[in-house]
């Protein structure tokens, strides 16, 4: 039973539905689309690291997306079904996978669709309506046009008089917490922060809030002799960037780290994003419920061709109250993809453009100029982004060890008095002493974060 424009009309719960709709329903912007019967599903790249998962049974037109939106169907799912509707070549058979089986599974056993839906009158929605949206608007009112330009320069004046005044606030902040001592501050980091961070927000300084916010969580990371030395390193970071705000306004990747962040649809359509295709392996990933009620979500990818950059960062943030969201990859995944790049003077953080399933698996030695220095490829790293909190990197042949207080080093195999790099966190005991080939991480200046390493044993997921 295939599915019907008039069906998909009546289930959208409103007409910008269908509009945003008209727009998913190329099957470019779907890493995967595969069905089996009456069966849809597939992956559609949103604003997040990870691709929405959308499944659409056409048997009763229930449906499942694991994007946040609150409209039942959302976007994802009705563009799923207009795809089965104007071309259902596009979908290849394949077997379900796991998800699509798990949610087969409830939905049988509540005898629920887990979004099935309840048929309704269109209330003026139309397909032909937002298939049309494509048309050129009207020529917009010269006058309306200049005042909405004057206003929106109006609004970037007072936001950037507003941050300027939250920089000079912030560094009169530092100046008292160095005045009143150290030992002082590392014991109250948690309160101070929080008051500052929030005067952030007030000024219009969101991301630097953020991270002024999530500072006292960083410090209670490390044993209580290094707590002091860091507190210093992170004060000096925020007046660098203070600085580099005062010198360059403007500049995407300094307005990112203080105020906001570049929409999706603006690094896409910029000419100049760097945009990378090549086989990618999800090397770790982070997932932390921060103090402001969001959980971050990284994912640490890295290029497994010679050629092009090396590290990409998927970045993603969502109210924890949604729970952990569905995954689309694993660590250890390898996947052929084209990654945009945020601008920056180290491009880092990451899009997915596109994705497909990896042809074959590449193994790490196919990456080559691993460097005999261990932290040789951060100096370049920190002489253009001083204030940046972590560089990811590549270590040489090396192994974990543990001294007499208990602490964990990775240490390189060159010789006896080779260099070693303290750990953050605990490692397996069954990972201490063995010989790894090569072993990624992220370097914060101080300690060594692993992320995964390769061993005689195969790889070795160390997140």
């Amino acid at each position: 039973m295939p599915f019907e424009l008039k069906t998909i009309e009546t289930l959208a719960p409103d007409q910008a539905s269908l509009t945003a709709a008209s727009k998913l329903a190329k099957a470019s912007k779907w890493a995967r689309l595969e069905r089996d019967s009456d069966l849809h599903w597939g992956e559609c790249q949103g604003s997040g690291a990870n691709p929405y998962r959308v499944i659409a049974d056409a048997s009763d037109n229930s449906y499942k997306c694991t994007c946040p939106s609150r409209k039942f169907p959302c976007k994802h799912v009705l563009a799923l079904m207009w795809l089965g509707v104007a071309d259902g070549r596009v979908f290849q058979a394949g077997t379900p996978p796991e998800w699509v089986s798990d949610w087969l599974g409830r939905r049988r056993r509540s005898g629920s669709g887990g979004g099935e839906t309840v048929a309704a009158p269109s209330g003026g929605k139309s397909i032909a309506a937002a298939s049309s949206t494509t048309e050129a608007p009207e020529p917009e009112d010269p006058k309306a046009a200049a005042k909405r330009e004057a206003a929106q320069k109006k609004r970037a004046e007072n936001t950037r008089a507003a941050i300027s005044g939250a920089l000079e606030e912030l560094e009169q902040w530092i100046n008292d917490q160095l005045r009143l001592g150290l030992a002082s501050f590392v014991d109250n980091a948690s309160e101070r922060c929080r008051r500052i961070a929030a005067r952030m927000v007030d000024m219009k300084a969101s991301a630097l809030a953020s991270r002024i916010d999530e500072m006292s969580a960083r410090l209670l990371e490390l044993a209580n002799e290094e707590r002091h030395e860091a507190a210093i390193r992170e004060l000096g970071k925020l007046v660098l960037l203070a600085k580099a705000w005062r010198a360059r306004p403007d500049d995407p990747e300094i307005r990112r780290q203080v105020s906001t962040s570049e929409t999706r649809e603006q690094v896409l359509g910029d000419p100049e994003t760097l945009v990378l295709k090549s086989v990618w392996e999800v090397l770790g990933e982070r997932i932390q419920t921060r103090r402001d009620g969001l959980v971050s979500h990284a994912a640490w990818l890295m290029n497994l061709k010679p050629e092009g950059r090396r590290y990409a960062l998927l970045l993603d943030f969502y109210p924890a109250s949604a729970g952990k969201r569905s995954e689309s990859f694993a660590t250890g995944d390898q996947f052929e993809a084209a990654l945009a790049f945020y601008p920056s003077s180290s491009p880092l953080r990451a899009l997915v453009v596109e994705r497909a399933p990896a042809q074959e698996r590449l193994p790490w030695s196919s990456v080559s100029d691993i460097s005999s220095d261990p932290l040789a490829p951060c100096l370049p790293f920190w002489h253009e982004t001083p204030w940046g909190l972590e560089c990811p990197l590549m270590l040489p042949a090396g192994r974990i060890v543990q001294d007499k207080r208990g602490r964990y080093w990775w240490r390189a195999d060159r010789d006896a008095g080779a260099i070693g790099l303290p750990l953050l966190r605990e490692t397996p005991l069954p990972v201490l002493g063995m010989a790894l080939s090569a072993t990624a991480g992220l370097w914060n200046g101080t300690r060594l974060d692993l992320l995964a390493a390769q061993s005689s044993f195969g790889r070795l997921d160390l997140s």
